[in-house]
């Protein structure tokens, strides 16, 4: 079952002022496209240009209408979340692939990010929070529910905590946790446990541009590009 919505050929790219973020929205569950329809339909920033209900149509999809943010379920009939976001952004790579599913299990959070999912957000969010995800994939940040956080916080493991880890996605050296200063591992621990930049900033008593400063240098550092990857990273590596 698809439901394809004509986009308007001549509208301005998403990325110019005003422009609306256009969604394609994949779930298999009717009522969930059409909840997700109406949420939609009540920001004027975003448009509603694609509907389907598997990750076969996803994929033919994003070769016929311009997509810029697609909302994915992980559980699919056919070809699953994660398979169908790994396929389209071969396709698409311009696409950001946010997430939405019921789902909060480490396996499937991490496959999904390992597919190329800029964002996890759980079907019980606010709807206001999931407006809020949809637009601050499109700024190329990385949202992820707090009960996503808490699962990959709450799943560490200490085996190898300390040591020097494998190569990070840019090909760089291992990066050895010693070697971070302890201003960047606070900095870390609390992106890890989901805190926003301003939050981070409130707690550690530092400016909210002294917190984006630090990040930065810990991307280089770590080898990796956006808050997503690094919480990672952290969960993975730091104590």
């Amino acid at each position: 079952w698809v439901t394809m919505i004509n986009a308007t050929a001549q509208r301005g790219d998403a990325s110019e002022p005003g422009a609306p973020v256009r969604l394609l929205v994949v779930d298999d569950h009717p009522i969930v496209r059409s909840g997700l329809a109406g949420l939609i339909s009540t920001d004027p920033r975003l448009e509603l240009v694609g509907s389907v209900s598997s990750g076969e149509q996803a994929l033919v999809a994003v070769t016929e209408r311009v997509v810029d943010v697609v909302l994915m379920d992980l559980r699919l009939g056919g070809m699953d979340g994660v398979e169908a976001t790994r396929r389209l952004l071969e396709i698409a790579p311009e696409v950001e692939v946010l997430v939405l599913t019921t789902s909060s299990d480490r396996d499937d959070i991490l496959r999904a990010f390992d597919a190329g999912a800029c964002g996890y957000i759980l079907k019980d969010a606010d709807p206001a929070e999931l407006v809020q995800a949809i637009h601050a994939a499109m700024r190329g940040e990385s949202p992820m529910a707090w009960r996503t956080a808490r699962t990959l916080v709450d799943s560490r493991t200490p085996e190898g905590a300390g040591d020097a880890v494998s190569s990070p996605s840019n090909g760089t050296e291992p990066v050895d946790v010693q070697h971070l200063t302890a201003r960047e591992r606070e900095v870390l621990l609390l992106l890890r446990d989901g805190l926003t930049n301003r939050d981070i900033a409130q707690r550690l008593g530092i400016s909210e541009s002294t917190v984006k400063a630090h990040l930065t240098s810990i991307f280089q550092r770590l080898g990796v590009r956006d808050r997503t990857q690094a919480a990672l990273w952290t969960q993975r590596n730091l104590p």
